[in-house]
Formats: structure tokens, C-alpha cells, sequence
């Protein structure tokens, strides 16, 4: 089945992007090993069907992230918020990944891992939200300070505006595109994807309206004989 549209994660390792594909996907969360290349979902939004990328933040894979981005409808920028470097390098690395994304990409600015921080409000409302799979209470025992506030992403997506140069007026606000979650305790997981989504369908709608292909067809790139690979290990 061909993908109307694409939503890539971006961002450094150990920031949480599998894991917050698996909760979203899966209603799950469970340890996993840092991606190698890229993996990716499909998920039928309304009418429409969506490939939500999964890519590796490892600096030996760093080459493949625009590969993935190409013609993406979204971006999901991806730091820890207990990691001031892993919001460092959103700008430093990845922002230019970015530059094979579609024209109108909808950008998102997402904060995980809020449930090592010692802000512990929103527990109450995933223990809510996640009646099958309620938080442990060893949650509470240890946290950490929050190295990075939601102030610093609305900072970075206005930054995101200027590198594109998109005027405020014509995109989402920051305020909207800029969360915080939970990957181990489900906060705030689906109005992330939900929020991103729901972007992306009119600009599939558009792109469709002007005869603009929504995807990288894959097939039709054909190896020749001189093709090399190389093996990561």
C-alpha cells in the first residue's frame, strides 16, 4: 500500500523516538536497541495513509536522515529533556536533514522522557489515560532537574522559521507545535501524532489538488552493476 504522506522522527540517540513510535503504535512501552537506518509504520489517518518514520541518531548513520526526510510532510524534532546537548544537536545536525522535506513540511518540536523530571503532575493524568498500563510508582522515587524547558523549543522552532524562511502568519503557532511527553507513561503521546496528523492531511490534499507526487517511489530507482554497500557493524 502507497503512503499518501510521510512524518519522520528526527533527533539524537537515546532521546526516545522508538519508544514514542511504539507507545503511539503499539499502546506499549518496552526497552529497545537504538535503531539502525531507519524503520518506519503505517497508519491510516482517516482517508489517507501515512509512513511515520523511525530514523537513527547515531553520527555513523547521520548521512541517511535526508534520504528519509526526502519530500516529508513532517518533522518531529526529538530531544530528551534532561539532556541539554540532545537539544543542541536538534540544530546543529539535524536541522539541515531537513532541507529535502516538502516546502510546506509541518514541523513539531517534542520534548520526551518528562517522567524522569521532578515535575510529576502529569502522572496522575497517564495513570488516567493508561488504565491497562498504569505508571510505576518507582517513577517517583528518582528525578532529575529539567535541563530544557518548553520555552527553549518554541525558541528553536521560531529559529526552524527563519532557516526556512516561513513568515509566523502562515505556519502553526509554536505554542501548538511544541510538547512535552512520555514515552514510559503514554503523557501527552497521542496529541502529539494526533496534532501532526491532523496537519498533514491538507497538505496532502494540496499536493494531490496540484498533481504533486506525496512520496519517493522507491521502485523506481534501479541499481546498476557498479552499485556498492557498505556494512555498519
Amino acid at each position: 500500500m502507497k503512503p499518501d504522506g510521510k512524518v519522520v522522527l528526527l533527533g539524537d540517540m537515546n532521546v526516545g523516538k522508538t519508544s514514542l513510535l511504539h507507545r503511539y503504535m503499539e499502546r506499549r512501552f518496552a526497552d529497545t536497541v537504538s535503531t539502525v537506518g531507519g524503520a518506519f509504520y503505517l497508519k491510516q489517518w482517516g482517508a489517507h495513509n501515512l509512513s511515520v518514520w523511525d530514523t537513527a541518531g547515531r553520527e555513523q548513520f547521520h548521512g541517511l536522515g535526508s534520504m528519509y526526510c526526502r519530500g516529508a510532510a513532517a518533522v518531529i524534532l526529538t530531544y530528551d529533556v534532561t539532556n541539554m546537548q540532545s537539544m543542541v544537536e536538534l540544530e546543529d545536525r539535524f536541522l539541515a536533514l531537513t532541507d529535502t522535506a516538502s516546502t510546506d513540511c509541518i514541523f513539531a518540536i517534542v520534548g520526551n522522557k518528562v517522567d524522569l523530571t521532578d515535575d510529576c503532575a502529569f502522572l496522575h493524568e497517564a495513570e488516567h489515560n493508561n488504565q491497562s498500563e498504569k505508571p510505576n510508582n518507582s517513577l517517583i522515587s528518582t528525578k532529575m532537574k529539567k535541563q530544557v524547558h518548553v520555552d527553549d523549543a518554541v525558541a528553536l522552532y521560531k529559529k526552524i522559521l527563519k532557516y526556512k524562511m516561513l513568515d509566523e502568519k502562515n505556519v502553526p503557532a509554536a505554542e501548538k507545535m511544541c510538547f512535552e511527553t512520555s514515552a514510559k507513561t503514554g503523557y501527552n503521546v497521542d496529541c502529539l501524532f494526533e496534532t501532526v496528523f491532523e496537519m498533514v492531511v491538507p497538505l496532502i490534499l494540496q499536493q494531490k489538488a496540484e498533481g504533486l507526487p506525496q512520496t519517493v517511489d522507491l521502485n523506481s530507482y534501479k541499481m546498476t552493476k557498479n552499485t556498492q554497500f557498505l556494512c555498519c557493524r
